[in-house]
């Protein structure tokens, strides 16, 4: 498979719209939490479906996930995180991803898109592990992969934090998103 934006022969792809497929998919995050640690999370995903074309550089990603969902672990701190400290769910209740493009660069797969959260919107790059292909038992035809990146919270105005007596703050700016999905395509 060579460097390549136009075609691609993915064995096992099929063209159609593949639809998530929530038991068996996760957005976890994980971020700097006292400069020593990580905090990590998980959000409830809403929805997320993938029109795949005949070529796999022309697909399109819409997702959606629930900002309320939350969860690290911890309820007052989850309490913080959906005011309006950090990601104000009452105002913006979703967290939302419009893919762009479709690349291969250096032998990896990247999904470029626009990923909406607290209000502001910005281009993101996520770098796509992809599983492959199967059929369950019931005779379902599904798909995996894993999609990664890094953003700067407080490019998306998340921007509360405390400073430390040591030195340095509580919440650190690099928040690591990641998606480990399955789908299944609809008939």
């Amino acid at each position: 498979m060579s460097d390549s934006t136009t075609t691609l022969d993915v064995p096992g792809y099929k063209a159609g719209t593949w639809v998530l497929d929530p038991s068996h998919s996760e957005v976890t995050f994980s971020v700097r939490h006292m400069m020593i640690s990580k905090v990590r999370g998980v959000f409830g995903l809403k929805s997320a479906t993938i029109e795949a074309p005949a070529n796999p550089f022309e697909a399109k990603v819409t997702a959606s996930v629930d900002a309320a969902s939350i969860d690290t672990k911890d309820q007052g701190r989850d309490t913080h995180l959906r005011s309006a400290d950090f990601f104000d769910v009452e105002t913006y209740p979703t967290i939302d991803f419009v893919s762009t493009g479709v690349r291969f660069e250096k032998g990896d797969f990247l999904v470029d898109g626009d990923l909406t959260m607290h209000g502001v919107t910005k281009p993101v790059t996520f770098e796509l592990e992809f599983g492959g292909f199967g059929t369950d038992p019931w005779g379902n035809y599904k798909a995996g992969a894993t999609a990664k990146t890094v953003v700067n919270r407080e490019d998306f105005g998340l921007t509360w934090n405390a400073a430390l007596e040591s030195g340095g703050v509580l919440v650190g700016k690099d928040v690591t998103i990641t998606l480990d999905l399955q789908g299944s395509i609809q008939a």
